[in-house]
């Protein structure tokens, strides 16, 4: 089963406990890591894909676990649901047919779930993917995973996300099918090193912060014209995925027991992103241009850092 938990009671995976840099990654991979453990998996062992994160000119990649890698570490194989009916139909058939509770991942608009109020609930309409693992369109309520819980829906916020999915255009939908038995133990360790070793012969083949540092006075521009609405979205696109997604790397590797200087470099990644964030939204206010120098030389060595490290044990 996904989850044998009433929402009221689900323990979080340690990954969204405790001190963090940054508490949520993004919708996608939080969902995924809660998602995991309420089935009783590891979600460490699917996040050798971070190594990849690249600057793509506007963003850092929106890192999303490869859809290969869960069926190999999980059994677990991912598809694309056509939707030509209501979304409630499709998503109750599927989680009906599946033999050990199913689990179906919706966009949905963020401005209609609760567990984003003080973000987006009730005030910004924003794209988000929940994961449903109950639905009853009679009662009008649902229990899904988001970012890093599990909650429930009702009332008008369920009939919102309903009405919010009907149209005009259908949302992006994909479910959830068992394809295999989950590794265990030391044939999970082995069989998530392997996918590490194919992920970083395809990690960038330059420093994504220093093409990033390149762009900047660009985006500098842009950030001071805008208001800080646009700020908002700039820092999660880049310095929130850039920090997250090395934060999770560094879990990543002291769930391998990996080298000590590689885990200490992510973590200084993940802080200097979230430096540079603050900062960042000091200029906007006050319209004034910072010196990042030491910010961007930080993020530089740290990347060099934990690639060469990970490249000399593991490549």
């Amino acid at each position: 089963m996904w989850t044998p938990h009433h929402p009221d009671g689900y323990d979080r995976h340690p990954l969204h406990q405790g001190e963090r840099i940054w508490p949520e990654t993004n919708c996608y991979v939080d969902l995924w890591i809660e998602a995991l453990h309420a089935r009783g998996l590891e979600p460490r062992a699917m996040l050798g894909f971070t190594v990849t994160q690249d600057f793509e000119g506007d963003q850092f990649t929106f890192f999303k676990v490869p859809l290969e890698d869960l069926e190999t570490l999980y059994g677990l194989r991912v598809q694309e649901l056509a939707i030509y009916d209501s979304v409630e139909a499709h998503v109750a058939e599927q989680l009906r047919r599946s033999p050990d509770g199913g689990l179906v991942l919706v966009e949905v608009d963020g401005f209609h779930l609760p567990d984003t109020r003080g973000t987006s609930y009730g005030t910004t309409h924003v794209k988000t993917t929940v994961g449903i693992v109950r639905i009853d369109a009679g009662a009008g309520t649902m229990d899904y995973f988001h970012n890093a819980g599990f909650y429930r829906l009702d009332g008008a916020d369920y009939q919102g996300v309903v009405a919010a999915a009907a149209g005009p255009l259908f949302p992006y939908v994909e479910f959830v099918k068992p394809g295999g038995k989950a590794q265990e133990g030391g044939a999970l360790v082995a069989a998530s090193l392997d996918l590490l070793r194919r992920h970083l012969a395809r990690r960038p083949a330059g420093n994504p912060v220093t093409a990033y540092r390149a762009a900047f006075p660009e985006h500098l521009d842009r950030l001071l014209s805008r208001p800080m609405e646009y700020f908002h979205l700039y820092a999660f696109n880049l310095l929130r995925q850039l920090g997250a997604n090395f934060e999770l790397l560094g879990a990543y590797i002291r769930w391998l027991d990996g080298p000590v200087d590689a885990v200490e470099a992510c973590q200084s990644i993940a802080e200097g992103a979230k430096a540079m964030q603050f900062q960042l939204a000091r200029t906007v206010a006050r319209r004034k241009v910072p010196d990042l120098t030491e910010s961007f030389d930080r993020l530089e060595r740290g990347y060099d850092t934990v690639m060469g490290s990970l490249a000399r044990r593991y490549g």
